[in-house]
């Protein structure tokens, strides 16, 4: 299929389909136990209505913001997503190259199949690099630094992964885990899965189930970058991050890859964005895949929103330019959906602008 035939960003999902072997597709696709909350991602955005205004001005609309001051040309960011050199031999590079063409920020994983050097230097554009701590601190602590010297601007802290979750198409097809090039020389990454996935006896032996609160201030004393928590679910723990004094929260439940049956993150981006309070910005990641999505997000309170699965299926079936091309299906369908709401920039959102299923069911009673 050619670039020019694609309408849609779902579209992209059938042609790495059959652009990947089977094991990857899998690891990408799936979700933790019977995929409740993966699907739930999607469809929760579904029962969101709009209500447009109309006879607005909308010839010129503007949809750039900020994020920690980092102009960006759309509310639109690249989720960290490990493992991009199973979906095309360029990797990461090709991914960054595409997030910086299209003037957005690219979260850089932990589970990189490049290193974060070779992605700092693939090109030049804003980033953040995402951090899982491991048992052992020192390790944890030297690729921090490692991202501060290559220039990232901010650590994204996942806060969702005491364990890994259970996937079980990884664990039918004995996914390999991938090398984890950035941990090189740190501790060994070698394991033989027993049963189930590499993936999974690997994150198993290194990440650090121990991870708690006071954990931020360990962070926070060893970096000056800004700290983005991702991963909060409740009103609870957003207070609790404010308390902390992270700079960011990222409403996330993992793509639905952690614990099933968590719910889909655009029905609880409100309930943190109330206890926040606009004291720092909330993003939202799972389940994005239309401009509509985005509108819909924001106007719930998200300052932007993450893409993961979208760009490696860009990735996998038209490398770099398939990226490109994701993302640039998100802006216009997101310039369209300002323009038929009745929006000339992103700051003419309002939370009037949609209306939830709990609101439609209350004027039903």
């Amino acid at each position: 299929i050619e670039m020019d035939q694609i309408v849609n960003v779902n579209e992209f999902q059938e042609l790495a389909r059959q652009a990947l072997p089977k094991m990857y597709y899998d690891f990408y696709s799936g979700g933790a136990e019977d995929q409740h909350t993966l699907k739930e991602n999607m469809e929760a955005f579904s029962r969101i209505m709009f209500r447009p205004r109309v006879l607005v001005d909308v010839t010129k609309i503007d949809m750039s913001t900020r994020i920690l001051g980092y102009p960006l040309s759309a509310p639109i960011m690249i989720a960290p997503t490990g493992s991009h050199g199973l979906a095309h031999p360029e990797g990461e590079t090709a991914t960054a190259k595409a997030a910086a063409a299209c003037n957005t920020i690219m979260i850089v994983s932990s589970m990189s199949s490049c290193t974060l050097e070779e992605v700092a230097s693939s090109c030049n554009a804003v980033r953040f690099f995402q951090l899982y701590v491991f048992e052992r601190r020192d390790v944890s602590a030297q690729v921090v630094r490692r991202a501060e010297r290559a220039g990232y601007k901010a650590i994204v802290l996942t806060v969702d992964v005491p364990k890994l979750g259970r996937r079980e198409a990884d664990i039918k097809n004995k996914m390999i885990a991938p090398k984890l090039w950035n941990f090189e020389g740190l501790f060994s990454t070698k394991v033989k899965p027993s049963d189930g996935s590499g993936v999974e006896a690997l994150a198993s032996r290194a990440l650090d189930a121990s991870l708690n609160w006071k954990d931020i201030e360990w962070l926070r004393s060893i970096t000056k970058l800004p700290i983005l928590i991702k991963g909060i679910l409740t009103r609870e723990d957003a207070l609790k991050a404010v308390e902390a004094g992270v700079d960011g929260i990222i409403v996330s439940n993992h793509g639905g890859r952690q614990l099933d049956y968590s719910p889909a993150t655009i029905t609880v981006l409100e309930e943190v964005v109330h206890v926040v309070k606009g004291r720092i910005p909330v993003l939202l990641d799972g389940g994005v895949r239309r401009g509509t999505d985005v509108f819909k997000a924001l106007a719930l309170g998200a300052k932007a929103v993450l893409i993961g699965r979208p760009v490696v299926y860009g990735l996998a079936a038209k490398g770099g330019d398939g990226v490109m091309k994701v993302i640039e299906m998100l802006k216009n369908e997101f310039e369209l959906t300002l323009a038929l709401s009745g929006c000339a920039t992103i700051g003419d959102i309002t939370r009037n602008h949609v209306r939830t299923e709990d609101e439609r069911l209350k004027s039903n009673l």
